[in-house]
């Protein structure tokens, strides 16, 4: 009797050690298996939202807080179809305190904005001289102000460059509502240009074809 039971005693303790390691490589199993069908669960509910996402095609929209600034629009010409523009800051302060006086709203002097590389930036054309009209005018108080490139264009940038434009003595001033109307004027000695260091930042809210 005494003999059988060292004998179940001694069996016990040899497959103790292989019991232990087959319960922690099953636990290791169960482990690697619940890990698997996690992922498998975030990818299907990735797969899911982008599903969702195709079939509303449309962006969840979202209300502005009631107390959320408006910033007043200001009139241009591009490509001769009348556009609304925003100006936010400029690189002169000058500059950027008689837009603010302008709009009644302010504009930003930021200096760093001069360092914007040239390749960075799209031309707007101010006039220093010309038509006076009765409705919207550009910052010197003659017409507004005419911009190149915009969205959708290639060169189409929010950062400006300004360009004085100036009618000469025996031209007759007429209203110029694209970039090639004042490169054409330039051309025939009608008009003369001063190209300034001097950027502005000037997001478009309207333009022809799109707006935001």
């Amino acid at each position: 009797m005494r003999m059988i039971m060292s004998v179940a005693v001694v069996l016990a303790l040899a497959l103790a050690p292989a019991a232990i390691n087959s319960a922690r490589a099953d636990d290791m199993d169960m482990k690697n298996m619940d890990m698997k069908n996690m992922d498998m669960k975030n990818m299907d509910m990735k797969n899911m939202d982008m599903e969702n996402m195709d079939m509303e095609k449309m962006p969840m929209k979202m209300a502005s807080p009631a107390d959320a600034p408006v910033i007043p629009a200001v009139a241009g010409y591009a490509e001769g179809e009348d556009i609304m523009f925003l100006h936010t800051e400029a690189s002169d302060r000058k500059i950027a305190k008689l837009l603010s006086d302008m709009m009644g709203s302010p504009v930003l002097h930021v200096p760093s904005l001069a360092l914007t590389p040239a390749d960075m930036l799209a031309n707007l054309y101010v006039f220093a001289n010309g038509i006076r009209p009765d409705g919207p005018m550009g910052p010197l108080e003659f017409q507004p102000d005419v911009f190149d490139s915009p969205p959708g264009h290639a060169g189409y940038s929010p950062l400006r460059k300004i360009i004085f434009v100036r009618w000469a003595d025996a031209a007759t001033p007429r209203i110029l509502k694209s970039a090639e109307d004042v490169t054409q004027a330039e051309a025939d000695g009608r008009i003369s240009l001063e190209t300034s260091a001097i950027v502005v930042n000037m997001p478009m809210l309207t333009w022809p074809g799109g707006r935001r």
